[in-house]
């Protein structure tokens, strides 16, 4: 493995394992390609380049691309057009669009990526408006990916854990409804009433608050389940209390 690419958390490029020092351009050229693909050289400039002249980008692109060759040699694949990234280079994100593919095939990601779910941000810091999707798709990958999680180990028998993945997904969107439910529906059968209760309650004034809506009558019955299996127990409790009362003084 020649090069590995980071890009959640931070940018980070790594040449048999020494980091490289690469500057601002190089490095959003580096992460269009990793993150997008093969593209034109037109394309690149235009993307990356957005408020200069047609002819100014492209200026720009070929000093940039010049750079990457000369500096970080290998890195880009050979030929003029179009531009792509060496097939020795490795991506995190790849990694974790690896691991979001298993979980939404209902198999246990590989060691190491169900980290990545929970934690990982693509390029934090960085308001390129190209990237800004790239970030909310990856979003939106991971989210449903925990959420996938999440089901499979409540059908394990693993409500813990399926609380765990459930709550990283309400993390990054706190006012979606499903990944809510799948922590009411894990803390229920942790047997956590009382947690089921508040992050109802919770996300019911959070949604109120910010969005004038209320939680669906299916998240409410999901709060409610609980109490209502159990209900048959009650009813013995107070009934042998009764039987306890003291005798009438004669």
């Amino acid at each position: 493995m020649s090069w590995e690419l980071h890009l959640l958390g931070c940018w980070q490029l790594d040449r048999r394992g020494t980091p490289q020092t690469v500057g601002a351009r190089q490095q959003r050229l580096i992460a269009s390609l990793a993150l997008l693909g093969a593209r034109t050289r037109r394309y690149l400039a235009g993307l990356l380049w957005p408020e200069s002249t047609e002819e100014q980008a492209a200026s720009s692109l070929r000093v940039t691309v010049f750079k990457i060759r000369h500096q970080l040699p290998g890195l880009l694949a050979d030929g003029a057009e179009p531009l792509r990234l060496s097939d020795d280079v490795h991506v995190d994100v790849d990694r974790l669009r690896d691991g979001a593919d298993s979980a939404l095939a209902g198999t246990e990601p590989a060691a190491g990526l169900t980290d990545l779910l929970y934690a990982a941000e693509l390029l934090p810091g960085w308001y390129d408006d190209w990237l800004l999707f790239e970030q909310e798709r990856l979003r939106q990958t991971r989210i449903a990916a925990l959420e996938a999680l999440a089901r499979r180990h409540l059908g394990e028998g693993r409500p813990e854990a399926a609380v765990a993945a459930a709550m990283r997904a309400a993390a990054i969107e706190p006012l979606r409804e499903s990944a809510h439910a799948l922590v009411i529906r894990g803390q229920v059968r942790a047997g956590n009433a009382a947690g089921a209760r508040r992050t109802y309650e919770d996300f019911r004034r959070r949604l109120a608050e910010e969005m004038g809506l209320e939680p669906s009558t299916r998240l409410a019955q999901l709060v409610s389940a609980e109490p209502l299996e159990n209900a048959g127990a009650r009813p013995v409790t107070h009934a042998a209390g009764r039987h306890r009362q003291p005798p009438k003084e004669l």
